[in-house]
């Protein structure tokens, strides 16, 4: 804000600029009425930072403005987008709004500090370094933000946001880039950016709403459906290949107990930090679902009986070692521990010729660990009946 002072005291206004800061905001509205209903969807389903396209238009501000012009621009784009863009959605608080609003153009001014006083290079470099420059601000500081707003569970991807998000917001200012160009050469073709950005905030809305479709939602792990359709296309594979794939059922031992004692949001939070060990201990072209409850599946392709036996006792062990912090329902901290499963192991085509029975023999294994005191793997009933 300094600088803005600065700048506004030192820096005169040129017609150029004033044509320049139209241009760009005339832009950016046309571009977010465009998109209204799409970026509306976007703020509903989205479950973390949110990355809208106000750095395409920020960037060639902080490179092509002065810095009070750049912030007169992002106060432009935000108040509009609290009143159009966001109406019917998660509610724009105005502390949020000046937050994001205030990172957004710090980002902005950092980025023409670093096109004015770098000391050498052409235009793509500067642009580039601009780029670099806004990129790392705006992810420090709302990575900040969001840290101190709940210290409690934050976490880096929280934060920081995904890969998707980043590379989201690297795409937005790629685009900025080019629109400075385009901007020093031949202003009017500018109008040729909604186009790509249109396109690029609907394929985001196509992947989350894909995402939703396919994923549970408290341990995004996949649901029990996509699960489904991914086994019914490995045991074609291992028909046609002459192959075979492991099996587990995977369910946790008095659970019940625990949404009674801590509250279901306790229970959420085990959940997800099993859901969270068993991925940690499968592959990444393992297929690891919920299958509804306290269930989890996990089929584990071109996997023998006895390999698959072993990946389910370091499941086991791993669940046995969790150590979970939560609250109850009154608000109280508390560390869940000692949290068991019994697991059934099952494989194709030992204990089955479909997907059902190779998993009703995961099943059948689940119930005779449980009889058999919980906390235990256990192969397929029918294997093991067969072998007595």
């Amino acid at each position: 804000m300094v600088w803005t002072a600065i700048s506004t005291l030192t820096t005169p206004v040129t017609w150029r600029h004033v044509w320049l800061f139209a241009l760009l905001a005339a832009l950016a509205v046309a571009q977010s009425e465009v998109t209204r209903r799409i970026e509306r969807q976007r703020r509903i389903l989205s479950n973390g930072p949110h990355v809208n396209m106000t750095s395409v238009w920020l960037l060639p501000g902080g490179l092509l403005l002065p810095a009070h012009l750049v912030a007169a621009l992002g106060v432009v784009l935000y108040v509009y987008m609290a009143l159009r863009s966001w109406q019917g959605t998660r509610p724009a608080q105005p502390h949020r709004v000046v937050a994001n609003a205030t990172t957004m153009i710090l980002s902005g001014v950092t980025a023409g500090l670093v096109g004015e006083f770098l000391p050498v290079g052409d235009g793509v470099t500067i642009v580039c370094a601009a780029a670099i420059a806004f990129f790392v601000v705006n992810t420090v500081l709302t990575g900040l933000g969001l840290y101190l707003a709940d210290p409690g569970s934050a976490t880096a991807e929280s934060c920081l946001g995904g890969m998707d998000d980043n590379l989201l917001e690297l795409s937005t200012l790629c685009v900025g880039g080019l629109l400075v160009m385009v901007l020093q050469n031949e202003p009017l073709l500018s109008v040729l950016v909604i186009l790509p950005l249109y396109v690029l905030q609907r394929s985001m809305l196509v992947k989350r709403l894909e995402e939703l479709a396919t994923t549970d939602q408290k341990t995004q792990l996949l649901n029990a459906a996509t699960w489904q359709d991914g086994a019914q296309r490995e045991i074609s594979r291992a028909e046609r290949e002459g192959g075979g794939f492991g099996a587990l059922m995977i369910d946790l031992d008095h659970f019940k107990r625990i949404n009674d004692t801590y509250g279901h949001l306790a229970g959420d939070d085990v959940l997800k930090a099993v859901a969270a060990a068993v991925k940690a201990e499968t592959r990444a072209h393992d297929l690891v679902g919920r299958f509804g409850g306290e269930e989890f599946v996990a089929l584990l392709p071109a996997t023998s009986k006895e390999d698959a036996i072993v990946t389910a006792e370091r499941i086991r062990r791993r669940v046995s070692e969790l150590v979970i912090d939560t609250r109850t329902n009154e608000g109280e901290t508390v560390a869940i521990e000692r949290q068991t499963a019994s697991i059934g192991v099952a494989s194709y085509p030992l204990d089955g010729s479909s997907v059902e029975e190779v998993m009703a023999s995961a099943d059948a294994a689940v119930y005779a660990a449980k009889h058999g005191g919980r906390n235990r793997v256990v192969g397929s009933v029918a294997t093991l009946a067969a072998v007595a």
